[in-house]
């Protein structure tokens, strides 16, 4: 495990490849973060559970356990931590299979740094602007807890994910009005391409079925277009 003291957020980066290791942790040094590289997923995964971190950029293939098993593992108790997976895997199967273990971003090497800094920047952008206070949301029989990241209603409750919650805010402050794909991905993720589509995707099924103990709402899908949060009367 090799660590660097910075100023600045904590990034736990696990990368096996020793190279792109040093590059990748070299670059976040000048971007001012704090870097933890580890170079396997256990090591990884220890270092996540006792000393935490502000985000984590898991390389998919790894030794000893893989990025997907890792983020499962932290799911777990953690909703919050952004994930971010480098691969250089490029088929879809598997960026879908990430976002639905609750990545929050997937870029295929090889990549910029550049790239990859912005990603990291939008994710904890987000965490710096939330509201240190925010009121419940009223949504049809349910209570929607956006700082603690809870929706509940009646007995039942469910943590959310970061995004999830985010996504539903979003719908929340644009009740009955169709949202458009590419602004929930830039303002969410900070980019609009396919593959961001296809999670999006995933997390609104996700919504979907959180809020089904309820008939009076849906989401509905406006093809090639967005979607619309809607309540009946």
């Amino acid at each position: 495990m090799k660590i660097t003291q910075k100023k600045g957020k904590k990034i736990l980066l696990v990368e096996d490849d020793t190279n792109l290791g040093y590059v990748i942790k070299d670059n976040l040094e000048v971007a001012g973060f704090e870097v933890i590289w580890c170079e396997n997923g256990e090591e990884g995964l220890r270092y996540f559970f006792e000393q935490g971190t502000d985000l984590c950029v898991l390389d998919v293939m790894l030794p000893k356990m893989d990025g997907f098993t890792m983020a499962r593992e932290i799911r777990k108790t953690d909703e919050v931590t952004p994930i971010i997976f480098l691969t250089a895997k490029a088929m879809k199967e598997d960026k879908i299979n990430g976002f639905t273990l609750g990545g929050d971003d997937y870029i295929t090497k090889p990549f910029s740094i550049e790239e990859l800094i912005l990603r990291i920047e939008v994710f904890l952008k987000r965490a710096d602007t939330k509201p240190a206070t925010a009121p419940l949301t009223q949504l049809g029989q349910y209570k929607f807890d956006y700082q603690n990241l809870i929706l509940s209603c009646n007995d039942w409750e469910k943590k959310l994910t970061q995004k999830e919650a985010d996504i539903l805010r979003i719908f929340c402050q644009k009740k009955g009005q169709v949202v458009r794909r590419e602004d929930i991905l830039k303002d969410i993720w900070g980019d609009d391409d396919y593959f961001l589509g296809r999670s999006l995707d995933v997390f609104i099924s996700k919504l979907r079925k959180y809020l089904q103990e309820d008939q009076s709402l849906s989401i509905t899908n406006f093809h090639g277009v967005g979607f619309k949060l809607e309540i009946k009367d």
